[in-house]
């Protein structure tokens, strides 16, 4: 299937008799409307192993590119999806040995809800209780209104010109995992907007996509489209940290292999700028190494070297546009390059509200927002939408109260002890017995160090209490003294908080961390040293991916449970295994958002939500932020990103228990697990299923809630025992 996607796409050849070559393409890639388009209705393949019939086949000469299953309105389209599934499995079927196996896309509708996902390999082509190992979409506006309807969705998405571009311009072959992504609506538009922008030569702008919303893809796609522009000169993607620059240069070869090169130094950015390679057209380079080739001063002449460059089109895409654009590198880059376009992708835009760089002109001064730099907004996802679509998930949010009466005022700290005795007392409720793991931010250095011999000292006092007691693995990052070195300098670009405290006392800063790294290469067996601090950082950031294996797998001695931190990690650092943010600094608007993103990356059921545990009671600070990333609907902006809190769960839970108690009543059977065995046929099945699904769904849920009273527990423990449901099994 892959090969055959490949093969739909690329230039192919073969040599004449005559010795002569021909040089060929199956389909029409540079124009799709050009091509023939056919509709073939209830195609039937019949094998030793499978018999299958197919409602409608979509052919673009005569390769089948699209199928379409139909149901009737009092079926759920979900049934089509189980059919696609079903046909794929069986042995002998012909997605494997018959021109199916050129099927890209997959429609399944029953009218009023229709769907669409790509075709791929069987281990990329399952479903789960939710569907969330199988990526589905709907078709959306520009404003992401659904459009659900078969009809609305045929016109819009099933035009000739429409399926061909979605087919040749909006989906992603991805060689490292041999696998089929399409791009969702809201890429699609965002991506259309900057071409567009692009092609007109309209100036600047902005895309406002949320956190965790798949920017990396969108502006990759972006990349690879400007490309085959010959207008434009070269097209660079613009982070603002070393890390970044890696990690985004991984995303983009994992999407195509070899797509980027590695910029090792400003000697190579430069060079590649100056390259007509067209290897070299798409470019990923850090607003650092940007910034000291067009410096005049340096004494390698990097700016000179850059002239024959000066008035050519250039594209500049920047990732978090508001961290690397508010300062002297936008107005080298403008100055030094007259014609060139700049677009920036941010997931917290900098509005007045939450402005804080300052421009003055005259005795007057203003703060500097998103606008300012980039002109206009090209399109808008926000978290608001992707909470809606399932994009990203919820927060769960636990204002720390403390034992006594007293309780602390909003953004005043408490004392460091209770703290780590609360995180002790709640981890293993909060990360779901250590599946996930945390980070724990704190207000400075000298905070973060406190906290980590704070961290050494209780738990080993536990272990002497309680020889059984598995201590947590407890790591600390931070940035050390940079004392000139270029690296940590380029690293503490975006570190405002550790690059200020290191101006204090660095000598002790520097022996804390120094110890911090001892104590890390003895838990884990590793020779790290503090003159290497950025392998010792990407070391921290794949141990805590390492999350995702299991204990028997991967050994928990392996792993970090909590990660101390000021301003690392907070931005940009995506774990699908990191579930839980404990909260001892104060945060705001755009760094608040940031940092409670961490959280909320879709896993599955054992992933309900992000976990705050905020120990600073910001609750007017939250409310504000949300109110201002929420995007048009603010009045149930909180309603959407925020799940409901204990006591309302509690009752859904009671709820689901007692319809499901019905449910086998209704059977004749009593609520044991064993009985299950007992339903008969494929609808009573189903309905146990779904009924089944919702209370587990919602005792995870209650799992993870950090703020339970003991009170709350018994409750909970008192509907449903939890060694009832956790030994009951669906039926299959």
């Amino acid at each position: 299937m892959f090969k055959a996607s490949k093969l739909l796409r690329e230039r192919q050849y073969f040599q004449r008799e005559d010795g002569t070559p021909l040089h060929y393409t199956l389909v029409n890639n540079k124009d799709w409307c050009k091509n023939d388009f056919e509709v073939i209705s209830q195609l039937r393949i019949n094998t030793e192993n499978s018999h299958q019939r197919y409602d409608i086949i979509l052919l673009i000469n005569g390769l089948p590119v699209v199928q379409i299953e139909l149901k009737k309105l009092d079926i759920s389209p979900r049934k089509a999806m189980q059919q696609i599934v079903d046909y794929k499995n069986e042995s002998g079927n012909g997605y494997g040995n018959s021109l199916l196996c050129y099927m890209q896309l997959f429609i399944v509708s029953n009218k009023t809800n229709t769907y669409y996902f790509a075709n791929n390999k069987n281990q990329h082509f399952a479903f789960n209780a939710d569907e969330q190992f199988l990526p589905i979409y709907q078709l959306a506006d520009e404003s992401n209104k659904k459009i659900t309807n078969l009809e609305l969705f045929a016109e819009k998405f099933l035009t000739k010109c429409t399926l061909g571009s979605m087919i040749s311009k909006y989906m992603v072959l991805v060689e490292s995992e041999q696998r089929l992504l399409i791009m969702r609506p809201y890429q699609i538009y965002a991506v259309k907007a900057i071409i567009d922008c692009i092609q007109q030569n309209r100036g600047n702008g902005y895309i406002w996509h949320t956190t965790g919303s798949g920017k990396t893809l969108t502006s990759f796609k972006a990349s690879t489209l400007l490309k085959d522009n010959t207008d434009i000169e070269k097209c660079l993607f613009v982070v603002d940290r070393k890390d970044l620059d890696r990690q985004t240069r991984e995303e983009f070869n994992k999407f195509q292999e070899g797509s980027v090169e590695e910029n090792t130094n400003t000697e190579t950015l430069v060079r590649r700028l100056l390259s007509t390679d067209y290897a070299d057209k798409v470019i990923v380079t850090t607003i650092q190494k940007l910034g000291l080739a067009l410096d005049g001063t340096n004494k390698k002449n990097y700016k000179e070297r850059l002239e024959p460059l000066r008035n050519k089109r250039m594209v500049f895409i920047f990732d978090e546009c508001h961290r690397s654009q508010f300062g002297d590198n936008h107005k080298a880059i403008t100055a030094f390059f007259p014609n060139a376009q700049l677009f920036g992708f941010t997931g917290t835009p900098i509005f007045d509200e939450n402005a804080t760089y300052q421009i003055r002109e005259g005795e007057e001064a203003s703060y500097k927002t998103t606008q300012d730099i980039f002109e206009k907004q090209l399109h808008a996802y926000t978290i608001t939408h992707a909470i809606e679509d399932r994009n990203v998930l919820r927060f769960h949010i636990d204002y720390f109260k403390g034992k006594g009466t007293q309780q602390p005022k909003p953004g005043e700290a408490i004392a460091q002890q209770a703290v780590v005795e609360a995180i002790l007392d709640k981890h293993d409720a909060a990360t779901n017995s250590r599946r996930f793991n945390a980070v724990l931010a704190t207000a400075s250095i000298n905070n973060a160090i406190e906290y980590y011999n704070l961290f050494k000292e209780v738990q080993k006092k536990k272990q002497t209490e309680n020889p059984n007691y598995i201590p947590l693995n407890i790591a600390c990052v931070f940035s050390p003294p940079a004392e000139g070195n270029s690296d940590i300098q380029q690293i503490q670009e975006d570190l405002t908080q550790e690059k200020e405290d290191n101006k204090q006392n660095p000598e002790e800063k520097k022996a804390a961390l120094k110890t911090i790294i001892a104590d890390y290469n003895k838990q884990f067996g590793t020779s790290h040293e503090i003159y290497l601090f950025d392998l010792y950082y990407q070391d921290v950031q794949r141990r805590i991916k390492d999350q995702k294996y299991s204990n028997k797998d991967y050994p928990h001695k392996n792993k970090i449970d909590i990660t101390i931190v000021v301003d690392m990690l907070l931005t940009g650092f995506d774990s699908k295994y990191l579930n839980t943010l404990y909260v001892d600094k104060n945060l705001k608007y755009h760094g608040l958002i940031q940092a409670f993103s961490r959280t909320n990356r879709v896993l599955n059921d054992t992933k309900p939500y992000g976990n705050i545990l905020d120990f600073r009671s910001q609750q007017d600070a939250v409310n504000q932020a949300i109110a201002l990333f929420s995007g048009e609907d603010k009045g149930k902006a909180k309603e959407i990103w925020l799940v409901d809190p204990a006591p309302v769960v509690i009752d859904k839970f009671k709820e689901a228990v007692e319809t499901l108690g019905v449910f086998m009543q209704e059977h004749n059977l009593v609520s044991e697990p064993q009985e299950v065995y007992n339903l008969k046929g494929d609808a009573a099945r189903i309905a146990f299923i779904k009924n089944f699904k919702e209370v587990q769904r919602l005792e995870t849920q209650l799992d993870q809630y950090t703020d339970i009273t003991e009170e709350q527990k018994t409750k909970i423990e008192a509907i449903l025992p939890s060694k009832l449901c956790k030994s009951s099994e669906v039926p299959t």
